[in-house]
């Protein structure tokens, strides 16, 4: 059996930091190496930010002639290559050892089947990031461009975690897999299998944008600020009813900041005027209220583990962690609409809930791309619940491989924006 040395990255919707880490792999046996994160700058988070606000349901052609287009992309790649690079010198990696970076990209929009259906729109999905521009940068194989292949077929592209937790459950065991990012997704693993993926809906969506709006902050670090507030119900109700069509569609299914309609829930707070602490205690209890009542949607065929293992960086919020913690166990304020579902829940549970901090929670995104990467070296077909029910394999992915510098790239976007069933 081969064994793989792979650098993951993770640049996620929250914006926070750039994400690293060196795995070795020997077959599903993996452990990592070495680490690395750098904080993005407020200046890229604006500049990606506004950017992403100027490509929503365009083509890939009218993204390119955008005018700022360019110099975020190529600023975006460089910062990425930047941190291998400096990930490689501190730690002494020697980068002709290494097999490969599993590159993920910057999502700014998604348009998912589950979506797109029900809009009578055609899907896609839009990440941003050439993979060329980094392995040249580098001079390591990149492999990227991971949710095209399943979305052109007709799957969601997103999440894609589901497979690496089924990977990982040979060291953490059966369970439900939730990770608290910018959004939430979950992966029922049963019997070492991944039986079903999906997004949740907004985790640190709220919380980490409103504190940069009123706090000069990236987070609310060791809830600071949502511990001296106090649950809002109405508030909570508007973000239901705001984003209701995302979260009484069926799993599996793939979410997307735009479907959480962040502007029109801040207006809402101010025009209520709303206590700046109560109005963040109540995004850090959604968070935790829309990760238990996705688990509701699930299949009664599928069984439901009672324990629970989280990764991601949204979860070290005590407020979020009591308020799951409360939820799963019947207590806590539970909407009216969500009350029937919440009771039929508690029933599946064979026992008490449990739930652990994943031992390889810190780094799992990163880390899952670079288990794709391996699948994509080893040219694998990436066991996504639902694909494997179609009956279908599908392997993820492009691989770029180290040439010389280029002025213009163009894989600066992935295959499956916008208008690409008239590029087949």
């Amino acid at each position: 059996m081969t064994k793989y040395k792979i650098i993951g990255n993770m640049t996620g919707n929250s914006m926070d930091a750039i994400d690293l880490v060196l795995t070795e792999f020997d077959g599903d046996k993996m452990s990592d190496i070495c680490t690395f994160t750098r904080p993005y700058s407020k200046d890229m988070q604006d500049r990606i930010e506004r950017l992403r606000a100027q490509v929503f349901n365009k083509t890939a052609e009218e993204i390119e002639n955008l005018p700022e287009f360019k110099s975020v992309h190529d600023d975006y790649v460089r910062q990425i290559a930047d941190c291998v690079n400096e990930m490689c010198r501190i730690n002494h990696i020697d980068k002709t050892t290494v097999d490969a970076i599993g590159f993920h990209g910057k999502t700014l929009d998604h348009n998912p089947p589950s979506k797109a259906k029900i809009d009578g729109t055609q899907p896609y999905t839009l990440q941003i990031g050439s993979g060329q521009m980094l392995a040249d940068l580098t001079k390591i194989p990149v492999v990227y461009d991971f949710r095209s292949d399943p979305l052109m077929a007709g799957f969601e592209g997103a999440p894609l975690v589901p497979p690496h937790n089924a990977h990982i459950s040979a060291s953490e065991g059966d369970g439900i897999y939730y990770n608290g990012g910018n959004t939430s997704n979950f992966a029922i693993i049963n019997n070492g299998v991944a039986q079903i993926g999906a997004d949740a809906g907004p985790f640190n969506e709220y919380t980490d944008n409103y504190i940069r709006l009123h706090a000069d902050k990236s987070f609310d670090e060791n809830g600071m600020f949502g511990k001296n507030g106090n649950l809002n119900v109405g508030l909570l109700q508007e973000i239901f009813q705001c984003g209701r069509s995302f979260y009484e569609a069926p799993v599996p299914k793939s979410g997307d900041p735009a479907y959480y309609h962040k502007d029109k829930i801040f207006k809402f707070v101010e025009d209520k005027a709303i206590k700046f602490e109560d109005a963040v205690h109540t995004f850090e209890y959604a968070a935790a209220y829309i990760a238990v009542q996705a688990l509701t949607l699930v299949s009664d065929s599928i069984k439901i583990p009672n324990k629970f293992i989280l990764f991601g960086g949204g979860w070290k919020n005590p407020i979020v962690r009591q308020s799951f913690d409360d939820l799963l166990n019947g207590k806590g304020e539970i909407l009216p609409q969500h009350r029937d579902s919440f009771e039929k829940l508690q029933t599946k549970f064979l026992l008490a809930p449990t739930i652990k901090q994943s031992c390889f929670g810190d780094y799992m995104e990163a880390r899952l791309f670079a288990d794709l990467a391996r699948y994509k070296l080893e040219n694998k077909a990436w066991e996504i619940p639902e694909i494997i029910e179609a009956g279908q394999q599908i392997v993820c992915g492009k691989i770029a491989r180290p040439q010389a510098l280029q002025k213009i790239y163009g894989d600066c976007i992935n295959r499956a924006a916008k208008g690409w069933p008239r590029d087949k």
